[in-house]
């Protein structure tokens, strides 16, 4: 089985000194990655940020979860990426996604095409980037995306390219992290609108959806490693964890009309709630029946007694 490997949000807009801070604690504590999201709300820029970061620290790895492939040309995107693996010793873990928030999309003019158009986009910018990555000059023709003869410079440190965390709660994002990603998220479907599947955070969803990646992933499966997120509530450590269940419950329920267990609540992968030896039994059962080593656990202090026990087993 692999280690486990914990990721943490690196939080909202914060001076140099104090995101600093946060990151020399995130060291400190034994977490392998502070990771950026990538929305238009009140946060820093993912991709300075992260190079202030990896300047204060020497061992803790910088990632964003994830990028908006709808804002950005991935040959941009792919220097100034580079530009952070280089200046970071090769310490950049590179997630990537086709974009979900639509009232960003409204904020700038943007079309929020259907999903099918999105990841098809997403699966032409992943090649893209791999190219500019690769060594030599490539040639790329695509719906979106036509590169020429191009020598994407500067090459990442780290061969053949930073890796890709690539995920979702569907099938074809998660088809396109089975062929191509590193890092497979498992993302529930918990949104209200059309494609909302409360079922998606159950134990056995997240199951299907391995199933689905080691379909479309064939001889590399087992290279694979499998990323998890809380959903439907944050972090909660309680010694009384079915009366947070049953709150998760009602929240569901009057959201989206669809009513799921306590017993399914507290088995999701994507609910960490309980005691510091509930969640450590619960994540150490995760990883031996799913293959799920890889924990996105909000803020540093979220999660750290859970993370101070796990870390490096």
């Amino acid at each position: 089985m692999r280690p486990f490997r914990f990721l943490a949000e690196a939080g909202s807009i914060a001076s140099d000194d104090a995101l600093a801070a946060t990151a020399k604690r995130a060291e400190a504590m034994g977490y392998s990655v502070l990771m950026f999201t990538d929305h238009l709300i009140e946060q820093l820029a993912p991709i300075p940020a992260m190079t202030a970061i990896a300047a204060a620290t020497s061992r803790l790895r910088v990632g964003t979860f994830v990028l908006n492939n709808e804002f950005r040309h991935p040959a941009v995107l792919a220097q100034d990426l580079a530009t952070v693996d280089v200046l970071s010793g090769g310490r950049l873990e590179l997630g990537i996604g086709a974009g979900w928030n639509k009232p960003e999309f409204d904020q700038l003019g943007l079309a929020f095409d259907p999903v099918p158009a999105r990841v098809a986009r997403l699966v032409e910018a992943v090649a893209v980037l791999k190219g500019c990555f690769a060594e030599g000059a490539f040639t790329f023709t695509g719906e979106r995306y036509q590169i020429t003869d191009y020598d994407g410079q500067p090459k990442p440190i780290q061969k053949p390219h930073p890796p890709f965390l690539i995920g979702g709660g569907g099938r074809r994002t998660l088809e396109l992290a089975g062929r191509e990603a590193d890092i497979v998220g498992l993302a529930p479907r918990t949104l209200v609108g059309e494609r909302t599947d409360p079922r998606s955070i159950t134990f056995a969803a997240a199951a299907e959806k391995i199933e689905w990646v080691r379909a479309a992933a064939g001889d590399r499966f087992d290279s694979l490693e499998f990323n998890v997120y809380p959903s439907s509530s944050p972090v909660i450590i309680t010694d009384h964890a079915r009366a947070e269940a049953a709150k998760i419950h009602d929240r569901l329920l009057k959201r989206t009309g669809y009513e799921l267990t306590e017993d399914q609540i507290l088995e999701s992968p994507h609910v960490f709630v309980g005691s510091v030896d509930g969640l450590v039994a619960k994540l150490q059962d995760l990883r031996e029946r799913l293959g799920i080593s890889a924990f996105m656990t909000g803020e540093i202090d979220d999660l750290a007694p859970v993370v101070e026990r796990l870390v490096g087993t």
